[in-house]
Parts: C-alpha cells; sequence; structure tokens
C-alpha cells in the first residue's frame, strides 16, 4: 500500500474545489472506489496501491488546473476528468478569465480590448475615459488574471479617496472602517472574481491590498500589478510620488475621467499633468475610452452625452 499527502494549489479556495457539504470530494472518493480518500483544509491523504495513487495524482492536478482557469468544479467536470475525457468548453471571444462560479469576464469593447492588449506590451498604462466604460473593472482582472497565473504575487489597488485628512473625523469607527466606503467600487469588482473566503484570505495576508493614496508614500512596489483608480483627483505632488512607487516586475495602470475633476478650482489634476509630460516615453501607453464603450445601463451613456452637450453649451457661452 502506498500513502501520499497531497496540498491543495493556493489559488484555490478549498471550499470551491470540495463542494457544498463536500459534495465534489464524496463524488471523487464515489468514481475512485479503489482508494482511501481523506481531506481535511488544504491537505487530501490518499491510500492505496501504487499505480492507483499515481493516476489520482495526475487527476487531481487536472482537476486543480481546471478549477483555477474556470473558478469552479461541478459534477460532469469532475466525471470526465476522472474518466480520461476533456471536458467540454464553450469558447469565449475576448476573455480575460473567468469570475464567480465560471462567469466568463471578457473585454466588452474594442478600447476594452485594446488595454488588454496593451498591458502585455508596456509596464504602465493610462486608462482614460468616462464613467461606466469598464476602465477599472478591466484593470482589475486583468491584475487578478497576472495573480492566478502567478506572473506576480500582489495586487495593489488605491484610490485618492480622502481629500482632506480632517474630514474623516466626522465618519465612525477606525481608520479601516473610514476609507472602506471610499474603496468600495474596488471591493465590488474583486467579488465578481475571487470566490468571498479566498478574497478575505488574500486580504488577510496581504496578497491583495487595497489603500488610500496617501499610504503608498515610501513604498516601492515590486512583483506587483498596481492600479490607481479616480487618478483625476491627484494632485500634480500625489501622482509623481505614485508613479514612482513602480518597482522589478511590475506594472501600473491608471485610470480616470478628466470630466470629473473634484479638486479645488485653483488645483490642477496631476492626471491631466501626468499625461502631457510622460506623452513621449517608451513603454507607456494611453487608452482612451469613450461614450460608446459604457458598459452599464443603457440610459448612464446618454446622461453622460447630455452632460458633455451641457458643458460645451455653457463653455461657447463664456466666450
Amino acid at each position: 500500500m502506498t500513502e501520499r499527502i497531497i496540498e491543495l494549489s493556493s489559488a484555490i479556495d478549498p471550499v470551491l474545489f470540495y463542494g457544498i457539504n463536500n459534495a465534489n470530494m464524496q463524488l471523487i472518493k464515489t468514481l475512485c472506489p479503489k482508494l482511501k480518500i481523506m481531506a481535511r483544509g488544504n491537505i487530501v491523504k490518499v491510500l492505496g496501491d501504487a499505480e492507483d495513487v499515481v493516476h489520482f495524482e495526475e487527476i487531481f492536478q487536472a482537476l486543480e488546473t481546471y478549477c483555477i482557469e474556470f473558478n469552479q468544479l461541478t459534477e460532469p467536470v469532475i466525471i470526465d476528468i476522472i474518466k480520461g475525457k476533456t471536458p467540454k468548453e464553450t469558447k469565449v471571444d475576448n476573455l480575460i478569465l473567468h469570475g464567480l462560479h465560471g462567469k466568463p469576464i471578457v473585454a466588452r469593447t474594442p478600447n476594452q480590448q485594446k488595454l488588454v492588449n496593451e498591458f502585455s506590451k508596456n509596464d504602465l498604462l493610462f486608462a482614460i475615459g468616462p464613467a461606466g466604460s469598464g476602465k477599472t473593472y478591466t484593470a482589475i482582472a486583468l491584475a487578478v488574471r497576472a495573480l492566478k497565473n502567478k506572473q506576480i504575487k500582489k495586487i495593489i489597488l488605491s484610490r485618492p479617496a480622502v481629500e482632506a485628512g480632517e474630514k474623516l473625523g466626522f465618519l465612525p469607527g477606525d481608520m479601516k472602517e473610514k476609507i472602506d466606503p471610499y474603496l468600495q467600487p474596488l471591493y465590488d469588482a474583486l467579488q465578481d472574481m475571487i470566490p468571498a473566503a479566498k478574497l478575505k484570505e488574500y486580504l488577510e495576508q496581504g496578497t491583495i491590498q487595497i489603500a488610500p493614496l496617501a499610504f503608498m508614500r515610501g513604498r516601492t512596489l515590486s512583483d506587483a500589478v498596481v492600479i490607481l483608480d479616480e487618478a483625476q483627483n491627484t494632485t500634480t505632488q500625489q501622482i509623481k510620488m505614485f508613479l514612482t512607487r513602480l518597482g522589478l516586475n511590475a506594472k501600473m495602470i491608471i485610470t480616470g475621467d478628466i470630466t470629473q475633476i473634484d479638486l479645488p478650482a485653483s488645483q490642477k489634476s496631476g492626471l491631466i499633468e501626468a499625461l502631457g509630460i510622460l506623452k513621449n516615453i517608451k513603454g507607456i501607453s494611453k487608452i482612451e475610452f469613450d461614450v460608446t464603450d459604457i458598459v452599464r445601463h443603457k440610459l448612464v451613456q446618454k446622461i453622460v452625452e447630455a452632460y458633455d452637450k451641457f458643458s460645451k453649451k455653457r463653455k461657447e457661452k463664456r466666450l
């Protein structure tokens, strides 16, 4: 008799792999009757004849690979893999990765696909465009894919969430509770792509870090995808500080909407200034989204267009 201890990949949520009430593991045990299989936490113990145990290790690796790629493990897939068949896969165009429950997360517009393409070629990208155009969502999907593929060790997400430190005092709770509401859009995107238990683990371990821009000072961000959201609300000093955090084996994606600047009128947006200063540097790419990229409710595109018309008319009157 041979015994093997198999450790479940750290990229997999054990609950997702084992199934609700261990339904997946029960099915695996049923389909492998010659083996004694025990699972606890991220450890699986297998006992049986040497040949059967080796074959099971191959099956287990195939199940892991599928689960990591598709973010789910279903009964038909388990049966196909154990029987030596290739699970049926529906081809999805412009796929970035599979999110929660195997949901395909794709580049839905040409500019979103351009962001995906430019990500592989450049270490610093600016994604500029209106609300709802998928800038941040696509950027986070690219970061999660890189983490799953072990191309990086961590994801760092930031926003210039707090305009003035004294405003925090009016919010209840500790520092984390004060800043979390500002960062909720980033959490929302992550929750679409990573199972809840695994996301909690990543956040607790620091594999995924979400923090206000002010917390970036003094750091060197290496082996990471770093995303700065709402960058139109940075000052010149803030965005310069952030851009110079870029370390080895790291990529940065800066997203923003230059029509929604919340800075005081006397202050120039650091994003607008950075776009001008850095426009001719090799390794930096700029992707401009527009109203045709808006993938929220159909009314959002009409709202953005209406405000654009209003702003143009107001400018013409001033002239």
